[in-house]
């Protein structure tokens, strides 16, 4: 019995699929290796095509009352649910995603902030301000002057995003993007851009203007400088690694382009000595997030544990314990709770993480070998112990499921160690003492603190403080996020 032709997809613009001059490119199944489908590869043709049409689009949407744009917005969410049974299955296969994660992290949250910003298109978008006498001068007569600040949208967005929740990730872009009267090009990133581009068909669906939302895939990095580079596009929002973060903030700074970039991490979590009881389960299960959430391909995973030393041991043995129950195999299977890395070259990529941290003196706990299973890009949850805060592993993002455990010996070199690294995204604190957690996360310099959790909050401001980003979305904050301020000035 052959298989079925996987199929070819094109780029969305302008409201049509609009085929790429350059042809396709395969998209692969991390878990099994076999071709998903195959993406349209993108020219700077293809790229100005989809600029011309969302500016195009812009002046139409952005005057769109914010109730028929909340509309809009909430039909997308619905439609993005009622597709569920079709998008999950592409999501897993693409992502290599496991059964668990993809049907109830990969879609629901997608439609959960576009629901979340079909409210944000009606908040207030003026900010009035109290009248000030001013003086008569040479500029104009004086008198009670009035004033306002007023968010207005930025133009034309593009939209770049990363590889390990290209649809939530996509969607928190989007969604407050056009909820502020934006329009936007999106390019997802190159290892799994086919559910992205499904999007430009369902938000026409649900009433979305032609131009208002475009989508164009590309393997490499040309579709994207070609993006960040158009004189006409306004803003560049971008997900993904602090060195690429760096190349598009130098070329957006040639044409001034307003950026928000969420980058890299590399996660500290700190157990104070005086944790114990629940307070210490908490912090292993939440350590042990980053083998079992996605395989540790999450910017803000507590991927070093630091632990007081007259606890260290102790904390090793029960995160040791742990990995040794997980499951490493099939996504598809429920029982699964690891699955494969997104690429071979990702894989190979931590694995040599790991033997460079052998190799500089550390002890690998647990893991640290290929796992007996064909096919796949599959690495085994790794803990690496006696690591030293100038080791490689303690420094850069490996972007895998590996857990690197450093000790210490007082609250300030804790806080050394955690301040140690050029990121600065999401750390955590775990004790009995919820006053002294709260005092120590003044002290990191991170752009997210979580105290005995890893849960989240919808509503707060995400980004990084130094090389994990600059700006800040989510919530009320994303929809600052992509609009202007605009000061209006009369006289009263």
């Amino acid at each position: 019995m052959s298989r079925p032709v996987p199929p070819t997809y094109a780029h969305w613009i302008d409201g049509r699929w609009h085929e790429p001059a350059q042809g396709h490119y395969a998209i692969i199944n991390p878990a099994t290796e076999e071709i998903v489908g195959h993406a349209p590869e993108a020219t700077a043709d293809d790229v100005d095509a989809a600029v011309r049409a969302a500016r195009a689009a812009f002046d139409g949407w952005s005057r769109t009352a914010p109730r028929d744009r909340a509309a809009v917005l909430d039909r997308i969410a619905d439609a993005i649910s009622a597709r569920a049974a079709d998008l999950v299955p592409l999501l897993q296969a693409e992502t290599g995603a496991t059964a668990r994660v993809a049907s109830a992290l990969q879609l629901p949250p997608a439609a959960d902030r576009f629901r979340r910003y079909a409210r944000g298109a009606v908040e207030p978008d003026v900010v009035p301000l109290p009248p000030q006498p001013v003086k008569a001068s040479p500029l104009a007569p004086g008198g009670l002057i009035g004033a306002a600040a007023v968010r207005r949208p930025v133009g034309v967005v593009g939209c770049v995003t990363s590889y390990n929740f290209p649809l939530a990730n996509l969607a928190g872009k989007v969604a407050p993007a056009l909820a502020m009267g934006n329009t936007v090009v999106a390019k997802p990133a190159p290892q799994d851009p086919l559910t992205c581009l499904l999007l430009g068909e369902i938000f026409k669906e649900a009433g979305l203007p032609d131009g208002v939302f475009n989508v164009i895939g590309g393997s490499g990095a040309a579709a994207g400088e070609a993006l960040v580079a158009h004189p006409d596009v306004d803003m560049i929002s971008f997900t993904g690694s602090t060195a690429v973060g760096k190349a598009i903030a130098s070329a957006s700074g040639r044409t001034l382009k307003r950026t928000l970039m969420e980058l890299g991490g590399k996660g500290a979590a700190i157990v104070l000595p005086e944790s114990g009881g629940a307070v210490l389960k908490a912090a292993v299960g939440a350590v042990a997030s980053t083998w079992a959430f996605h395989s540790g391909q999450i910017c803000t995973a507590p991927t070093r544990v630091l632990v007081h030393r007259d606890q260290y041991e102790q904390v090793i043995s029960a995160l040791a314990q742990y990995a040794g129950a997980l499951t490493t195999g099939d996504p598809v299977d429920n029982s699964t709770v690891v699955g494969p890395l997104i690429s071979a070259a990702q894989r190979d990529r931590v694995e040599a993480y790991i033997a460079g941290a052998r190799a500089q003196g550390a002890r690998v706990v647990t893991g640290g070998e290929r796992p007996d299973l064909k096919p796949g890009f599959y690495v085994a949850p790794t803990l690496i112990a006696d690591v030293t805060p100038d080791m490689t592993v303690a420094q850069e993002e490996l972007f895998g499921p590996v857990v690197v455990a450093l000790a210490y010996d007082t609250e300030d070199e804790a806080v050394e160690i955690a301040n140690g690294t050029p990121y600065g995204l999401y750390d955590y604190v775990f004790s009995d003492d919820a006053g002294r957690a709260w005092a120590l996360a003044a002290r990191l310099r991170s752009g997210n603190i979580g105290i005995n959790t890893v849960q989240r909050h919808p509503e707060t401001p995400f980004g990084g403080f130094k090389e994990s980003g600059v700006g800040r979305d989510g919530g009320s904050f994303g929809l600052h996020a992509y609009s202007e301020l605009q000061s209006v000035v009369w006289p009263s």
